[in-house]
């Protein structure tokens, strides 16, 4: 039997690569509502991904099958 990708995990990562390897991002959380009493600081941060730590990147990793 094929092995399929986990699609919860395939809308929620992008896999990335780079010069040291496969980066893994994800969204920041917390961005979709309630950000207007937020400090400028919180705000900007937000708008970035954030790399996963290398524990999670494999679980991850191995949920997407095809890396």
């Amino acid at each position: 039997m094929k092995a399929k990708t986990h699609k919860g995990a395939s809308k929620r990562f992008k896999v990335t690569k780079s010069k040291t390897g496969l980066k893994v991002l994800k969204r920041t959380d917390g961005q979709d509502h309630f950000n207007s009493r937020e400090s400028g600081n919180t705000k900007r941060n937000k708008r970035s991904d954030h790399e996963m730590a290398q524990a999670m990147k494999q679980t991850i990793l191995r949920a997407l099958k095809n890396y």
